[in-house]
């Protein structure tokens, strides 16, 4: 059957998943890269995961699939600078109330 991830070190998951070239990667050779377990890898892609977006994934009955490109651009678009994005989403709300008062 298929390669038990599970008792393998992580950088080798990782260099095998690169070195074949794989466009798709299973949640195990995600969570070996982003060093996290696979539940949470599940959760990020169901959208449980406070401060990201969600994971893109294909569904295959309950197997889910993430296309490489898809992970680097979750990646660059959830890398946050100290929390400078939720100051930010602040102020503008703010900004956006004190609007409303004035017009109405």
């Amino acid at each position: 059957m298929g390669t038990s991830y599970i008792s393998q070190p992580i950088e080798d998951v990782i260099a095998r998943g690169r070195m074949h070239g794989r466009d798709i990667l299973t949640v195990a050779e995600i969570a070996a890269e982003l060093r996290c377990s696979k539940a949470h890898v599940y959760n990020a892609i169901a959208g449980k995961v406070e401060g990201v977006s969600p994971l893109p994934a294909i569904s295959m009955g309950r197997r889910k699939l993430v296309r490489r490109a898809a992970l680097e651009q979750w990646k660059t678009t959830n890398e946050s600078c100290g929390g400078n994005d939720r100051m930010a989403s602040s102020v503008i709300d703010t900004v956006r109330r004190m609007r409303e008062t004035v017009h109405a």
